[in-house]
Formats: C-alpha cells, structure tokens, sequence
C-alpha cells in the first residue's frame, strides 16, 4: 500500500487547527496529525471529527499534549493525558498516539512509564508511538538530559515509536540508524529538517542537514509500513502564499523520495 504523507497541524501554527484541515485539503496530503494544544478546536474531538468529515481528509495520529508549553492543556496528569488523546483517536479513526517521554521532574510519571504505555496499548488498540527528543544543549558540546527514562527511544523496549528528524538533528543523531535499530517498532515519522544545532528548528525536509531524503530512501528500502507525516515550522511566513510554498515544497519531498509508493494523487 502506497504510504500516507500527512500533515501535522503544527505545521501552520500561528493559523488554526481548522486552518491546517484546509491546507491539507487544498494542497493533497493524504491525512492530518492533530497537535492537542492550546488552540481550543484541538482540544475538542467533536470539532476535529467535524473538520475531518467536513474537509474529506481522515486523522492518521492524534498527538497527545506532552509537550512543554502544553503542560497544562486537558489537565495536570500525565496518564489522564494519554487517556483523553486516545477516547479522540478512537472517535476520529486515527491508529496512532504521539507522545514525547516524561520531562527529569516528572518522576512519578517516568517511574514506570515504559510498562504504562505498553498497558494502555494494549487496553485501547492503540499504537502509542514514543518520540525521539534530544539533550538540552546551551552549546553545540555540552547537553543536559532532560528526559526519563532516556531521549532515545531505540534504547528501551516501546512496541511502537516516532522518529522525528529536527530532534535526531538537535541530538546530532542519524536518524537511519536509529531507525535501523528500532526496525519494525517505528511506526512513525515526523519528516522535517535541521542543520545540527541547539535549536529546534522543524524545516522544510532538504533545507537542513539530517539527510532526509536518505532517511525517506532507507524507508522505502526497508518496507516501512507507518505514517510520514511533516511537522515544519512556517512560523516566519508572513502571507499564506508563503506557507502554500513551504507545505507545498515539503508534500513534493516527500513524494519525491518515496518514490512511486508514496505517490498518491491529491
């Protein structure tokens, strides 16, 4: 089966969660990631099924709000979290939940938190797919670990994780081999771009330096059956023809290095 290239809709942030179902829509990619965040249409499954419906453009991931400057959208507790990001995949039709490992301060939640994803997996059907971070660096040397119980997923026994290439690229990170030793248990992909520096920057894929487009190659070659969703940053748009040119770019990336497979009409 061909696979989908979706679009996360942090990908328009400033502009809307509505606006993000609208852009894919227009533009032809195959689904949509919804970031749960401090947009209020995010945090209401009825209006993410509406603006599905609506749009024609299914959910391929709901991703939990894990993140730091969500820390206190749907609540303070981790679990409940992760619980309340499944009842909207379920509604909505996604497979996947997207969550970032626990922050160092979080420890009761990081205490057992990689046998607490594998349980809610299995409760719900759900595939909780564990994303890749990085090592706060203040420099380009010297990083702190700020996650527990580690930044790599590759390095403990999660069933399904995300690779993202913007954090492989902040931990200076290849990310084909982390996704060669994750295997089969990748079942993600957050496609963006970085040029190995402390900052976060999510660009459009083949403006960095991470090697996304052999990163795209190694998925095709290894039968990667997932979702490859991009998650830019298009914050420095100043019009929306801007942000057309930077989603438009990355939707062509990515169908250009998947190969025929990833060819889908839209």
């Amino acid at each position: 089966m061909p696979t989908r290239i979706g679009l996360s809709t942090s990908s328009v942030y400033p502009e809307s969660t509505a606006h993000a179902f609208g852009y894919a829509a227009d533009l032809g990619y195959d689904a949509v990631e919804v970031m749960v965040g401090v947009d209020g249409l995010s945090q209401q499954t009825s209006a993410v099924a509406q603006l599905s419906k609506h749009h024609g453009v299914p959910v391929s991931a709901i991703h939990a709000p894990t993140l730091l400057f969500t820390q206190r959208v749907w609540g303070v507790e981790p679990w409940g979290k992760l619980e309340r990001a499944a009842e909207m995949a379920h509604v909505v039709g996604a497979e996947v939940v997207v969550l970032h490992p626990p922050f160092r301060w979080q420890k009761e939640y990081a205490r057992d938190f990689v046998n607490g994803v594998a349980a809610l997996e299995q409760s719900t059907g759900l595939a909780f797919a564990v994303e890749n971070m990085y090592p706060w660096r203040a420099s380009s040397r010297r990083g702190v670990e700020m996650y527990l119980p580690g930044w790599d997923p590759s390095t403990e026994s999660y069933a399904n994780t995300t690779v993202d290439l913007s954090h492989a690229s902040i931990a200076q990170a290849d990310p084909v081999a982390m996704a060669t030793r994750l295997g089969d248990r990748l079942r993600h992909v957050h496609l963006t771009d970085g040029n190995g520096t402390a900052k976060d920057e999510h660009l459009v894929p083949g403006r960095g330096t991470t090697g996304a487009a052999a990163f795209l190659r190694h998925l095709v070659a290894t039968g990667f059956a997932g979702e490859v969703v991009l998650e830019i940053n298009t914050r420095r748009c100043r019009t929306r023809e801007e942000r057309v040119v930077d989603l438009r770019e990355s939707l062509e990336f990515a169908r250009e290095h998947l190969g025929p497979a990833g060819a889908v009409a839209g």
